[in-house]
């Protein structure tokens, strides 16, 4: 009977531990849009777009072990930390709009930072790394136009998604934006005048030859060459396979 006792008085003292827990949801992915609304509900998913680069960025960079890649995701993670320290020292809230406003500080904008520093990124590496290249095609230039479209054309979604969803002032987002091209503009000008020219060789490192990491800057067209590669190894592999059969 005392065990009884004890062990519902245990259960009756963790229950109660659990009704004065305050539970915080992870809104690291949460975006919230008005109930009915179809275009807030696009907006919503627009939103998003931030943790889709990033996710590329990952797969891009374990599969591919480029080290501009490699390096254009450092700056994108010393672009948030910039943006961390700058709101936490500025420390202005969010707009009060939704009864449960999150407490974390809204200026500048870290989405809006985000998509115009990689944005302004790919309009830099676009105009001036493949403009060297020779690529004169059309089908080269469309692409070129489609890549600088729907980088810009996702950045200006993002910044209104944001003041639509009343998750930041109009000035939150544009001085996010504007913070975004700045620090991109400069982090550009570093990898292309200063890193690029050091990948010969980190790519020689021991380190950098474990891991795979490869240097691709003076490839014009990566996807090309790796696809001619491959298809000539395929076939020289294939000719060698077929003659040591009529052995």
């Amino acid at each position: 009977m005392a065990t009884y006792d004890s062990d519902q008085n245990y259960f009756s003292k963790n229950l109660d531990d659990r009704n004065n827990t305050i539970w915080v949801p992870l809104s690291l992915t949460l975006v919230e849009y008005p109930k009915g609304d179809a275009f807030g509900k696009i907006l919503a998913f627009i939103s998003l777009a931030p943790f889709g680069i990033g996710a590329g960025f990952v797969t891009l960079i374990l599969f591919r072990r480029d080290l501009h890649t490699i390096t254009f995701f450092l700056g994108t993670v010393c672009s948030e930390i910039l943006n961390y320290l700058i709101k936490h020292a500025i420390r202005e809230p969010r707009p009060k709009v939704r009864p449960d406003d999150a407490v974390e500080y809204g200026m500048p904008s870290s989405h809006s930072q985000f998509v115009w520093f990689f944005s302004t990124y790919v309009v830099y590496f676009v105009f001036i790394r493949l403009h060297h290249m020779n690529n004169n095609t059309i089908i080269e230039n469309v692409s070129k136009f489609l890549i600088l479209t729907s980088s810009l054309s996702m950045a200006i979604l993002v910044c209104i998604s944001r003041v639509y969803l009343h998750y930041h002032t109009t000035w939150q987002v544009i001085c996010g934006a504007i913070i975004g091209i700045i620090f991109a503009t400069f982090w550009f000008a570093l990898t292309y005048f200063v890193l690029t020219p050091l990948y010969p060789y980190i790519v020689s490192w021991k380190i950098s030859e474990f891991l795979l990491i490869r240097d691709t800057t003076l490839i014009p067209n990566v996807l090309w060459f790796e696809y001619r590669s491959i298809r000539h190894e395929v076939s020289f592999r294939s000719r060698k396979s077929g003659s040591m059969k009529f052995q």
